[in-house]
């Protein structure tokens, strides 16, 4: 996910945002230092990802790289058929939904029944298109900014955008197996969008019982690893997250721990003290919802060893299955 545009600051020295980490602390470190010799193992057998520079503009946590919306160099950014193993070439755009109508399938009987989980794959791999659409500004409660960005890529090309719908589907279908009626916020059936404010109110239209935004860091190579953002208490403008913060919380922790289990992957070592967790106010998807919601940075695009397995189908499974089971533990209660 890139740090420039909507809900995101400008490039900088990162802040601990973390409110008191006591118990997400105590959850997650043994799972996470399990995690870590698995990643040591997983990420040493070689990346997939090319370590050139690249001449975009800087657009994440220091030292991060991506084109800014709309730029000739965005345009130009072509996902190249190594940028992924799920055996078809990536390419710049959708052609729609990977499974049709996949969202309108009634749910299978199972212990989510009943349940409503939104899900927000982060950007639109049409975006690039669009600059003048996603550069507007939306309230986000507290203060402006952008619709949205093109978000970041690998080296190679592989797209945050693509990545998060891949995921999106995949835990679309596991979530729907134990009978959770599963929304989209953009299935890759429009040309740009939704800006974040329309986001978040998606999820609240539909009440949801828990939101997750589906996202990859754009940051510097070397930092690696995963997490989990989380709503501040924020009470400003047309923003109120007091309600959601505990629950949101708890989402997250889950989320978190399940998906050190599932893929191996160790937490952040550049944000969120090794908690894999950050907690953040100026997020307008976390500002303007109303009901819990969380945002996942599923690992660091720009790190030749991240990359090698954020453009795995095989990873992909692993990590859409870590948050499925965080949202079916934090649904069941």
């Amino acid at each position: 996910m890139s740090y420039v545009g909507p809900d995101f600051d400008p490039p900088g020295p990162r802040r601990s945002r973390r409110g008191p980490m006591t118990v997400a602390v105590a959850a997650l470190v043994p799972g996470a230092l399990v995690g870590w010799l698995v990643w040591q193992a997983v990420g040493d057998s070689g990346g997939g990802g090319s370590t050139s520079a690249t001449s975009t503009t800087s657009s994440g946590a220091p030292g991060a790289s991506s084109a800014a919306p709309g730029s000739a160099s965005a345009a130009a950014r072509t996902p190249s058929a190594s940028g992924t193993d799920d055996g078809k070439p990536p390419s710049s755009t959708f052609s729609g939904p990977a499974t049709p109508a996949a969202s309108d399938l009634p749910a299978a009987a199972g212990p989510l029944k009943g349940k409503v989980v939104v899900i927000d794959p982060g950007h639109n791999p049409g975006n690039f298109q669009h600059s003048a659409d996603i550069n507007r500004k939306v309230n986000i409660g507290t203060n402006w900014k952008e619709c949205d960005t093109t978000g970041t890529s690998t080296n190679a090309g592989y797209t945050e955008a693509r990545f998060a719908l891949d995921v999106a589907r995949r835990l679309r279908t596991l979530l729907q197996q134990e009978g959770a009626t599963v929304k989209f916020t953009q299935d890759g059936d429009r040309s740009w969008g939704p800006c974040v404010d329309e986001r978040a109110r998606i999820g609240n239209d539909a009440h949801a019982d828990a939101v997750v935004s589906i996202h990859a860091d754009g940051s510097a190579a070397g930092n690696r690893g995963f997490h989990v953002i989380l709503p501040a208490s924020v009470h400003s403008g047309g923003a109120d997250t007091r309600a959601i913060v505990a629950p949101s919380r708890d989402l997250g922790e889950r989320i978190a721990g399940n998906f050190v289990r599932d893929t191996g992957s160790a937490p952040s070592n550049y944000v969120g003290g090794g908690t894999g967790l950050d907690v953040r106010s100026d997020l307008g998807g976390l500002n303007l919802s109303t009901v819990p919601k969380v945002f996942i940075e599923c690992g660091n695009m720009r790190d030749s060893k991240d990359a090698a397995l954020l453009t795995s189908g095989a990873w992909r499974q692993k990590a859409a299955r870590g948050i499925s089971e965080g949202i079916v533990s934090f649904l069941r209660g």
